[in-house]
C-alpha cells in the first residue's frame, strides 16, 4: 500500500498528486510538500483524487444514509446521485438502520466520489443487537469494524479520539446547555460510563495507526464533544478536545498517516474565525473539517443557508472542507430536495471563500458567468451556473416577453437597453 505521506516526505511524485495538482493548478512539487507536512490530505475512490487542505480550492461533503425508522437504500442511492450530479467532492454514509454491511458496500460501488463512514455506528448498534448493551462491546470488536470498513473501499473515517475521562469529568460540572450533541460522541461516552474504561480509540490510538497505514485511510480526528448551540461554543469541553486532537495529529504523522481535524458545530459569527485559526494552531495546520458552522439556534428549517452564512467565512478564515447542512437539520432525515439545497448552499460557501483567497480559475468562472449574462446567452449561462436543472426549471416556469430577456425586467431589460444604445451610438 502506497502510503501517500511517506512518499511525499521522500520527495516521490505520486499519480495521484500529480493528479490533484493538475486539477488545482498547483505545481506537483509544492502541493507534495504540503502534504508531507500533513496540511493537505488525498482521498482516494476508484479512479478519483480528491485533495483536501493547503493552497487547494475548498472542498464540499455530503452525508447520507439510513437511520433505524427511515431505511430505503434505493432513496440513499438516489442522494448520492444528487451529490454526484451537484459535484459534492465527497460523501459520507452515516447509515443506522438495515444490514450495514451491504448498503455500505452498495453505496461505495455506486460512487463516484471518495467515500467516508463513522465505523462507530456500527460497533454500537451490532453491540446493542448482539449483547443487549453496548456495555459488553468488546474493544478489539470496535477496531474490527473500523478496518472493515477501511477494506470495503472507505477512503476516509471519523473516529472520536478526543472524547475521553477527563473530559467527561468536565461535562459533569453540567456547564453545557446541550452536552453531546454528535451521535458518535455520545456513543463513546455512553461505552465509556457503563464500562468504567478510558476511550479506546484514544487509549489504544496506536491500533488505529496500523490499521489506517494498513490501508492508507485518512483519519478524521472526529469533534465528539462539539457545540450544540451557540452557548456552549467555544467552551472548555470544546477546547479540551481540540488539545487531545492536536497531540493526536503529531503522533498520526510520526507513522505517516493522512489526517484530518473535524470542527464545530454551533458558532456565533464573530467567533468562527478566531475556532479557524485556533484550531489550525493547536492542531499543526492540518486540514480543517467543520460541519456549518450554524451562526444561529433559531433556523431550523433553513439551517442549510445558517450553515453556508458560516462557512464561507470559516473557509475564508482558513477552513478546507465543509460539510453540508441540510433544511431538515434537527427535524428529519434529509430528502432529494433538501440534499439538493443542502450541496447547493455548501458549494456556493466553498467558492465565495475560494474567490475571495484568490484560489487560481474561481474568479474566472464567475467572469465568465457575467459575460454570458450581459450577451443575455441563456444556454451558456445555464452550462455555467452551480445547479443548471435549477436554472432551467425557473427559466422554463415563466412566461417571457422575449427569448433574449427574463421577466423580471421584461423589454424594459437594463442591459438589453444600454447594449442597444451602445451599438447605436458607438459608446
Amino acid at each position: 500500500m502506497i502510503l501517500e505521506k511517506q512518499q511525499a516526505k521522500k520527495g516521490i511524485i505520486t499519480d495521484a498528486v500529480k493528479n490533484v495538482a493538475s486539477i488545482e493548478q498547483i505545481s506537483p512539487e509544492k502541493l507534495a510538500v504540503s502534504i508531507a507536512e500533513g496540511k493537505t490530505v488525498i482521498l482516494k475512490h476508484k479512479n478519483t483524487c480528491v485533495g483536501i487542505g493547503e493552497n487547494l480550492k475548498v472542498k464540499v461533503n455530503t452525508n447520507i444514509g439510513t437511520s433505524s425508522d427511515v431505511c430505503d437504500i434505493d432513496f440513499e442511492l438516489e442522494k448520492l446521485k444528487t451529490a454526484c450530479r451537484l459535484k459534492s467532492d465527497a460523501v459520507m454514509d452515516l447509515s443506522t438502520g438495515g444490514d450495514l454491511d451491504s448498503i455500505r458496500k452498495m453505496i461505495i460501488n455506486a460512487s463516484s466520489i471518495p467515500v467516508g463512514s463513522v465505523p462507530i455506528y456500527q460497533a454500537m448498534i451490532q453491540a446493542i443487537e448482539k449483547y443487549g448493551t453496548i456495555e459488553k462491546l468488546k474493544e478489539e470488536e470496535i477496531f474490527q469494524v473500523i478496518e472493515k470498513h477501511a477494506a470495503s473501499g472507505i477512503s476516509f473515517v471519523t473516529v472520536h479520539c478526543g472524547v475521553t475521562l477527563s473530559s467527561l469529568e468536565l461535562l459533569r460540572k453540567k456547564s453545557r446547555r446541550t452536552g453531546i450533541v454528535s451521535r458518535g460522541g455520545a456513543f463513546i461516552a455512553s461505552w465509556m460510563v457503563s464500562a468504567g474504561k478510558e476511550n479506546p480509540l484514544y487509549a489504544n490510538f496506536d491500533r488505529l495507526i496500523e490499521i489506517a497505514r494498513k490501508y492508507d485511510l485518512v483519519l478524521s480526528l472526529g469533534d465528539g464533544l462539539r457545540p450544540g448551540c451557540l452557548a456552549d461554543a467555544s467552551d472548555n469541553l470544546q477546547m479540551s478536545e481540540l488539545l487531545t486532537l492536536g497531540k493526536l495529529t503529531q503522533k498520526a504523522w510520526e507513522s505517516d498517516v493522512q489526517v484530518i481535524i473535524e470542527g464545530p458545530g454551533h458558532i456565533p459569527l464573530h467567533q468562527v474565525i478566531p475556532n479557524v485559526h485556533l484550531a489550525k494552531t493547536i492542531c499543526h495546520g492540518a486540514p480543517l473539517y467543520l460541519l456549518g458552522p450554524l451562526v444561529t439556534d433559531v433556523a431550523a428549517g433553513y439551517d442549510h443557508i445558517t450553515s453556508a452564512i458560516g462557512g464561507a467565512l470559516a473557509a475564508w478564515a482558513g477552513a478546507d472542507f465543509l460539510c453540508y447542512v441540510t433544511p431538515s437539520e434537527h427535524l428529519a432525515l434529509p430528502t432529494i430536495d433538501d440534499v439538493e439545497d443542502g450541496v447547493v448552499a455548501s458549494k456556493i460557501a466553498a467558492h465565495a471563500a475560494d474567490i475571495a483567497k484568490g484560489h487560481p480559475g474561481a474568479r474566472a468562472w464567475d467572469d465568465e458567468l457575467s459575460i454570458a449574462r450581459y450577451k443575455r446567452d441563456w444556454k451558456r449561462q445555464e452550462e455555467l451556473v452551480i445547479n443548471p436543472e435549477r436554472f432551467k426549471k425557473i427559466r422554463q416556469s415563466q412566461k417571457i416577453y422575449s427569448e433574449d430577456v427574463c421577466n423580471m425586467c421584461g423589454k424594459y431589460c437594463a442591459m438589453k437597453i444600454m447594449d442597444e444604445i451602445i451599438k447605436k451610438s458607438g459608446l
